[in-house]
């Protein structure tokens, strides 16, 4: 009786510690799909070591972090939250990738499936709001952080460069003409870009009417 008793406690205590630990499992992936911009799930069936090492690689110098996680503890940390959306992609061997990123996952995960088909794109999401493999996708088209500057700055010298050109062109035609030019061709872009910043820099003086 006395062993049947301490048996009873140890699995007890077993039980208990298996409980505590699915409960901190459940806990960590609410809180990283709370907390992270985006999340892909994918489905990594077929793949070989050789090839999840690559994929965890070219996660791993994205600052993407790559977990694998049963569906059950899934499903019990997305159950009664916004992202119930993703209990349908819970089938099969799946894995997250959490990001800072908007964009990264869909992206790293979108070109590593193009090569290697074994790769599944399931669900996701982004900014708090589930989406599918379609939009995943489309999101994996968008440039990187980086990328997104370049563009911006590309767009904000633009019309420097079109102010730019116009003064060029006006130059040449009065070249042609015989007239003489006061700045050479070749700096109009420089002069028109220090133009606008001085333009930019000049304070506004407000103005009254009177009655």
């Amino acid at each position: 009786m006395v062993i049947d008793f301490r048996l009873k406690a140890e699995v007890n205590t077993l039980s208990n510690a298996v409980l505590e630990s699915k409960k901190a499992v459940v806990s960590e992936i609410k809180e990283k799909f709370e907390n992270s911009t985006s999340a892909v799930i994918v489905e990594y069936r077929g793949l070989n070591v050789s090839e999840i090492t690559n994929l965890r690689r070219q996660l791993h110098a994205e600052n993407i972090e790559f977990k694998v996680y049963k569906n059950t503890m899934m499903r019990r940390a997305v159950e009664g939250t916004d992202f119930e959306g993703l209990n349908d992609a819970l089938v099969g061997p799946n894995a997250v990738a959490f990001s800072d990123d908007a964009v990264a996952p869909s992206r790293v995960l979108a070109t590593f499936a193009k090569k290697h088909k074994k790769l599944i794109l399931k669900a996701g999401v982004v900014d708090g709001n589930v989406v599918d493999k379609d939009e995943i996708k489309e999101l994996s088209a968008l440039p990187n952080h980086d990328g997104m500057i370049a563009m911006l700055l590309g767009m904000f010298q633009s019309p420097v460069r079109s102010f730019a050109y116009a003064v060029s062109q006006v130059a040449e035609q009065r070249a042609e003409s015989g007239e003489e030019v006061a700045a050479q061709p070749e700096a109009t872009e420089e002069v028109a870009a220090e133009a606008v910043e001085e333009t930019a820099q000049e304070p506004v003086e407000e103005t009254t009417e009177e009655n």
